[in-house]
């Protein structure tokens, strides 16, 4: 019976996303909506996803300088594992868990709200379709935002790099910039990219199968914005694997 006991929920998710992909019965309804998410999901993370890929940015360089100094390893050594690491995962992978704890607990605990005081029902009563009223622009509004978040985050681990180079001096700003641009694979770069509108998805409707799904009260809200970061965590983590396997080989 293990098995089956995750197939109800895969189920009802399945036919949750098929009416939130519905169309939507207000264009300009939806439009609205949509500006307003990309605004409270992406733009509202820019600040913390700058600040967290600075310092992690900054701590990677000094690392891996502290850590592989040798007299047989060239000088741009620490620049160019910094530039790889911060492509291959941080931005895209490592940022989406991150977010995921941001993001998805805030449209968990929004639409479980909704739910609990009854304005989802309201919604259906008045003949609106509520999962493509409430979830559609939620999910688009992420996977619109999160390419960007992906973007800043890359930058902004760079100039983290430079931090360390010009104020502590673990590297020589020279040193930095041949290891940046050394065997530069700009596929790298857009694997990040590919990967961060899957991660997006992921939290996105997860988070918003959870929320959806509340019933009960104010406690149980809370228990669906857990579930919600628990579930996009893992999944992300899932996903990753291949989605890394499958775009190295492209």
């Amino acid at each position: 019976m293990f098995p089956f006991n995750y197939l109800q929920p895969l189920g009802q998710y399945l036919i949750l996303m098929g009416r939130t992909f519905s169309r939507p019965e207000r264009m300009r309804m939806f439009l609205k909506q949509y500006i307003r998410e990309m605004q409270v999901l992406g733009t509202d993370s820019i600040a913390i996803v700058l600040l967290i890929s600075f310092f992690i940015g900054a701590v990677i360089c000094i690392q891996i300088k502290l850590n592989i100094q040798s007299p047989w390893m060239p000088g741009w050594t620490s620049g160019y594992v910094t530039r790889e690491i911060m492509l291959l995962e941080f931005s895209s992978s490592i940022m989406c868990l991150i977010l995921s704890g941001k993001v998805g607990s805030n449209i968990a605990s929004e639409i479980g709200t909704m739910r609990v005081t009854q304005q989802i029902d309201a919604l259906e009563i008045m003949g609106v379709n509520p999962a493509s009223y409430v979830i559609l622009p939620k999910i688009v509004g992420l996977i619109t935002m999160m390419p960007i978040l992906v973007t800043f985050a890359t930058v902004s681990g760079i100039l983290g790099a430079y931090a360390t180079s010009y104020l502590l001096g673990i590297i020589t700003p020279a040193d930095l910039t041949e290891g940046l641009q050394h065997d530069f694979e700009p596929w790298f770069f857009w694997m990040g990219v590919v990967k961060s509108f899957f991660f997006a998805f992921i939290i996105s409707s997860v988070s918003s199968y959870y929320g959806y799904r509340v019933e009960g009260g104010s406690q149980e809200v809370g228990k669906a914005s857990t579930d919600a970061v628990v579930a996009c965590s893992m999944l992300i983590l899932f996903s990753d694997v291949f989605l890394t396997q499958l775009l190295s080989d492209l």
